[in-house]
C-alpha cells in the first residue's frame, strides 16, 4: 500500500524538505515562478507556457512550467499519473496550478500540497477546483472536493454547457460593482470568452472562506435555461475572485483564481492582462497603473479544446519556451 499523501509530507518536513520563504524586500528578478500543467481538455501546456514567456520577457522572472509527459518525454495531457518537474516548487515563491483529475502518485502530490500548506500564494485557473480525482480511495478522496474548495474558493459543481465550443464566445464577462478599481482588473476591459460558465455560487453553493468576487459571467447559452434550473445554477456567476487560504502554519497565502481558461480565451488582450495582473498581485508586486503588458511573445495559436487527440502530438517541455 502507498504511503498516504499526507504522510509523505510529514516525511519529507521531517527529513528537510523545505521551502524558501518569501521575501518581499527581494528584488523582482529573483521571483522563481512554478506553473503546473495537466489537463486533458483545455490546453493549458500552450496558454500557460505562452504567460511563462511575457513574465520572464517583463519581469525577468524565473519561470518553471511542469507538464504531464509521457514515458517518451512528450507533452500528453491524457498521462493522469505524471507531471514531472514538481520539486522545482520546493524553492519557489508562486505555485500556478491548471490541472484537472490528475491522480498523481504521492511523491509528486506531495510538492503541490506542500506549497499550499507554506502560507506562500497561489494562482489557479478553470479545472483546478477539480485539479485532483483519486477513484475509490479513501485515504485521498479529500483532495478531490475539499482541498479544491478550501484552498482556491469552490469545487467543481456543474457548468452552463459546451455550445458552440471554439466556434463562439459563451459567456460575457464584466465587472463586479464597486470593484472596478482593484488592481487585478487594472487595463482590464469587458469581453465575452469562449469558456462555458462554471456555476460556482447560488442556490445550493456559496463561495468559500473570504473569497471576494472580482469579475462576473453571464453565460450566452444554457442548458440549465433550457432546463428551467436556472433557481439553482443562475445565469450570472463569479468567474475571477481573490481569496486567502491559511496552511499548517497559519500563514495566510493570497490566492488569485478565475474559472476563465479556454485556450481562446486567452487570445484576448484582457483574459491575458487578467491573468498577468492575478500572478503580479499574488506576488505582492505592484500592478502597473494601466495593467500589465499583454503583448504576447512569440506566437499563440493553441489548438481549440477538447479532449483525446485535440492537443498537439510531439511537443516537448523546451519546444514552448520561445
Amino acid at each position: 500500500m502507498r504511503t498516504p499523501a499526507a504522510l509523505v509530507l510529514i516525511a519529507l518536513v521531517a527529513t528537510g524538505y523545505r521551502y524558501l520563504p518569501l521575501d518581499e524586500s527581494d528584488p523582482i528578478e529573483s521571483t522563481r515562478i512554478v506553473i503546473v500543467t495537466g489537463d486533458e481538455e483545455y490546453r493549458s501546456e500552450e496558454s500557460m507556457p505562452m504567460l511563462a514567456r511575457i513574465l520572464r520577457r517583463d519581469y525577468s522572472f524565473e519561470v518553471t512550467v511542469c507538464f504531464a509527459l509521457n514515458e517518451n518525454g512528450f507533452i500528453d495531457p491524457n498521462v493522469l499519473d505524471n507531471i514531472e518537474g514538481l520539486e522545482a516548487l520546493d524553492d519557489a515563491n508562486l505555485m500556478v496550478l491548471f490541472t484537472r483529475f490528475r491522480a498523481l502518485p504521492d511523491e509528486q502530490a506531495a510538492h503541490i500540497l506542500a506549497f499550499a500548506e507554506s502560507g506562500k500564494p497561489m494562482v489557479g485557473f478553470r479545472t483546478s477546483t477539480h485539479a485532483f480525482l483519486y477513484k475509490d480511495d479513501p485515504e485521498r478522496e479529500h483532495l478531490n472536493d475539499d482541498w479544491p474548495t478550501k484552498v482556491f474558493g469552490q469545487k467543481w459543481i456543474t457548468h452552463h454547457g459546451h455550445f458552440d465550443d471554439g466556434d463562439k464566445p459563451l459567456t460575457a464577462v464584466g465587472f463586479v460593482a464597486g470593484m472596478e478599481d482593484h488592481s487585478i482588473l487594472r487595463g482590464v476591459k469587458p469581453f465575452d470568452a469562449y469558456s462555458w460558465l462554471y456555476h460556482v455560487h447560488g442556490g445550493d453553493h456559496e463561495l468559500y472562506g473570504d473569497s471576494q468576487p472580482l469579475l462576473l459571467g453571464t453565460s450566452l447559452k444554457s442548458g440549465h435555461a433550457m432546463n428551467d434550473r436556472l433557481d439553482r445554477f443562475p445565469l450570472t456567476n463569479p468567474v475571477a475572485w481573490t481569496k486567502t487560504y491559511t496552511g499548517s502554519p497559519g500563514t495566510a497565502a493570497r490566492v488569485f483564481f478565475t474559472t476563465l481558461g479556454h485556450p481562446y480565451d486567452f487570445k484576448d488582450e484582457s483574459m491575458r492582462r487578467l491573468a498577468l495582473n492575478g500572478i503580479l498581485w499574488a506576488l505582492g508586486h505592484e500592478v502597473p497603473e494601466g495593467g500589465a503588458d499583454a503583448t504576447i511573445s512569440g506566437t499563440y495559436e493553441p489548438n481549440n479544446s477538447g479532449f483525446g487527440d485535440k492537443f498537439k502530438p510531439g511537443l516537448r517541455p523546451d519546444d514552448l519556451k520561445h
